[in-house]
């Protein structure tokens, strides 16, 4: 039998699911939407000029996993909720 590929198990690579206590931490899907909710942001405040989408989204990527890890967004959060907190934290962080 071949060895999994760590690119197809996302709780083999993801960080938030190699974190203890995962009954709260958002799903893996939830937690892309999040990403591109944050990315979505991000894009916006920089008039969605070409050529920042990879950034954006690295970028929110780094910052949603910063906000899973320290309990700010959970699975069972309302999504207006979710909204809410990903666009006040990236106005508390100045972009």
């Amino acid at each position: 039998m071949a060895e999994p590929c760590l690119g197809r198990n996302p709780s083999l690579t993801d960080p938030i699911a190699m974190t203890s206590d995962n009954a709260e931490k958002p799903t893996h899907r939830q937690r892309r939407e999040m990403i591109a909710i944050a990315a979505y942001y991000l894009a916006e405040q920089r008039d969605f000029a070409a050529g920042g989408a990879d950034s954006d989204w690295l970028l929110a990527e780094g910052m949603i996993d910063a906000m899973i890890v320290d309990n700010q967004l959970s699975r069972t959060m309302a999504p207006e909720k979710e909204r809410r907190l990903i666009r006040n934290a990236l106005v508390l962080q100045g972009r």
